[in-house]
C-alpha cells in the first residue's frame, strides 16, 4: 500500500451491520479495483462478501459457495466480479495461473485471506481488516484516496438515509448517465421503492469560453436545487414529474418519486405511437402555459432558469466543428471553415430573434419519459431528467421527442407527431406555424449538430463508445432540418466539409 492512503475504521454492531456495509460496498466498486478481506476466522470476511456480491447481482438468494477450495469463484455480473479464497493457496506465484490480472482488467476481484500472496497483490487497493470487538466486530478500511472518496460517497449516502427515516433500507444501483450523477434504488423496510439521486459537485474542468468551463458555457446544472426548482413548478402545473422526499443540497443528494419503469418503447426497442403523441401533446400543454423565470427552491435559494442564449448554442454546435468533422475526414477544419461555419449560425441564432420562447426541458426523449398507465390525459407522461432546463425555443423540445436521439422514429410517425402539435397548438390560438417551423428546423439542426459531435467525444475522450450507434439516426435527423430553406446555408457547409448521412 501507498503513503497517500487513507484510513477510516467502522463498528458493525452485528451480522445485519456486516450485510449492509457489503452492500453499500457494492455500489462504491468498479472495474480494476481489488478488495482485500483479512481477519481471523469468523471475523466475517466471507459474510461481508456475500453480502456485495448478492447486492451486485441484486439477487438476496444467490448463491455464493465459498471458494476455499477451488481458490476462485467468478460472477458475470453488472461489473464482473471474481472472489479469491487463498486460505489454502500453496505459493503466491500461482495467483498469476488463476487469472488474477486478467479478472482485474475486466471486473473487481474480492481476495480472502490477501497476506497469502501480499507480494502478488497490487499496490493501490482497498484493504478491510475485520476484528472481533464484543458482541460485534470493527473494521479498518485502508484505500487510496480516489477509491477511499468512492467509499465515503457511499457511506455518506448511508447517513442521509439514516437520518430521513430510511434506516435499514435496502440500497441497488439503478442507473449512471453521461455525466457524474448516478442512481439507486431504494427499499425501505415497510416496502416500496424509492429513488436517491447521487450528485457530487461537479468539478470545473478545463476553461474553454472567456475562462469557464464548458458546463458553465451551456448552462448546465451545477448542482440539485435546479432539479428540485423544476420538479416542483411541472407538478405545480399539473405533470408528473417525481415528488423529491428530501434533499441534502449541500452533499448532491435527493431522494425522490419512483415514477415507475414503463417506458415508451416497446420490448423490441421501437416507438409507441399512442405514447410519443401523448408526449407531444404534454409539450403542447406545457407550451402553452408562462413559467417564471425565478423559482423559490428553500427559504435562502432561488432558482434563476438560464436563457438559452446565442454562446450555449453556439458552443453546442461548435462540437460537430470540433469532433466529428476531424474524425469523420481525418483531418481537423481549416480557419476559413471554422469561420464560415460560426457565420452561419450566427446567422441562424439571429433568425430565432422572434421565435416563441418558453421554458425546454432540453432532453425530452425516450430515456426520460416514464409511462403512467394509470393516469389521464398530460399525466400519463412522467418526465424525469429535467435539470438543465432553459428558457428558449420550445421548438428545441419538439425537436428532441419527434427526433429521438437514441430511437429511430420512421418519417411516418414523424409527421404525425409533428402535425398533431402543430393542431393542438392551434387550437391554443394566437400561434404562428411558419414562425414555428423554421424555429424547429434550426433547433433540429442545432441538437443534431451537437449530437454529432457528442457521440465522438464520448468515444474519444471518454472511452464510451457504445454512443457511436447513434451517428446514422443523428444524420438522417439533420437532413430532415436541411428541408427548410433556411438551413440551405449549413446544408451547403455540412455537403462541402464532406458531412452527410453516415
Amino acid at each position: 500500500m501507498t503513503a497517500s492512503n487513507s484510513s477510516i475504521s467502522l463498528f458493525l454492531a452485528d451480522d445485519a451491520a456486516t450485510a449492509q456495509l457489503g452492500e453499500d460496498l457494492a455500489l462504491a466498486l468498479k472495474v480494476g479495483d481489488c478488495l482485500a478481506l483479512s481477519g481471523d476466522l469468523g471475523a466475517g470476511k466471507s459474510s461481508l462478501a456475500r453480502a456485495l456480491l448478492r447486492a451486485m447481482a441484486d439477487d438476496a438468494e444467490l448463491d455464493v459457495p465459498s471458494p476455499t477450495f477451488t481458490l476462485v469463484q467468478s460472477y458475470e455480473l453488472r461489473i464482473p466480479v471474481s472472489h479469491f479464497d487463498l486460505y489454502r493457496l500453496g505459493d503466491p506465484s500461482e495467483l498469476a495461473e488463476l487469472g488474477f490480472d486478467e479478472a482485474l482488467q475486466i471486473g473487481i476481484c474480492l481476495v480472502e485471506w490477501p497476506e497469502m500472496a501480499e507480494g502478488e497483490l497490487p499496490k493501490e487497493r482497498i484493504d478491510l481488516k475485520l476484528t472481533h470487538e464484543g458482541e460485534g466486530r470493527r473494521v479498518a478500511v485502508t484505500a487510496p484516496v480516489k477509491q477511499m472518496a468512492r467509499i465515503e460517497r457511499v457511506l455518506a449516502i448511508r447517513a442521509f438515509l439514516d437520518t430521513h427515516g430510511y434506516r435499514g433500507a435496502h440500497r441497488r444501483f439503478l442507473t449512471g448517465d453521461a455525466s457524474l450523477r448516478a442512481y439507486e434504488s431504494i427499499y425501505p423496510k415497510d416496502g416500496g421503492r424509492v429513488i436517491l439521486m447521487d450528485w457530487p459537485g461537479l468539478p470545473e474542468g478545463p476553461p474553454v469560453l472567456d475562462g469557464k468551463p464548458y458546463p458553465k458555457v451551456a448552462h448546465l446544472a451545477w448542482d440539485t436545487y435546479p432539479f428540485v426548482a423544476i420538479a416542483n413548478i411541472l407538478r405545480e402545473n399539473g405533470f408528473a414529474a417525481p415528488e423529491i422526499f428530501c434533499a441534502d443540497y449541500d452533499q448532491g443528494i435527493l431522494l425522490i418519486e419512483d415514477l415507475g419503469t414503463d417506458g415508451v418503447l416497446d420490448a423490441e426497442g421501437k416507438p409507441i405511437a399512442e405514447r410519443y403523441r401523448q408526449s407531444v401533446a404534454f409539450l403542447a400543454h406545457l407550451h402553452g402555459l408562462s413559467i417564471p423565470h425565478d423559482i423559490p427552491v428553500t427559504p435562502d435559494h432561488v432558482h434563476h432558469i438560464p436563457d438559452f442564449d446565442r454562446t450555449a448554442m453556439k458552443m453546442e454546435a461548435r462540437l460537430l466543428l470540433d469532433w466529428h468533422l476531424p474524425w469523420k475526414r481525418g483531418t481537423p477544419a481549416s480557419d476559413e471553415e471554422r469561420a464560415d461555419y460560426l457565420a452561419i449560425w450566427d446567422r441562424l441564432i439571429d433568425q430565432l430573434e422572434d421565435a416563441e420562447t418558453n421554458l425546454l426541458l432540453r432532453d425530452m426523449h425516450s430515456p426520460n419519459i416514464i409511462w403512467q398507465a394509470h393516469q389521464q390525459g398530460i399525466k400519463r407522461v412522467g418526465i424525469i431528467d429535467f435539470q438543465d432546463a432553459m428558457i428558449g425555443p420550445t421548438s428545441y423540445d419538439v425537436a428532441s421527442l419527434v427526433q429521438d436521439a437514441r430511437v429511430t422514429i420512421e418519417r411516418d410517425l414523424h409527421d404525425q407527431l409533428m402535425s398533431d402539435y402543430l393542431a393542438l397548438r392551434h387550437a391554443q390560438g394566437g400561434f404562428d406555424e411558419a414562425k414555428f417551423l423554421k424555429s424547429w428546423a434550426i433547433m433540429s439542426a442545432q441538437r443534431n449538430c451537437k449530437l454529432a459531435g457528442l457521440w465522438v467525444r464520448l468515444l474519444q475522450r471518454d472511452g464510451k463508445p457504445g454512443y457511436l450507434k447513434h451517428m446514422p439516426r443523428t444524420l438522417a435527423y439533420l437532413a430532415i432540418a436541411f428541408e427548410h430553406e433556411a438551413l440551405a446555408p449549413l446544408r451547403e457547409w455540412c455537403e462541402k466539409a464532406g458531412i452527410g448521412r453516415a
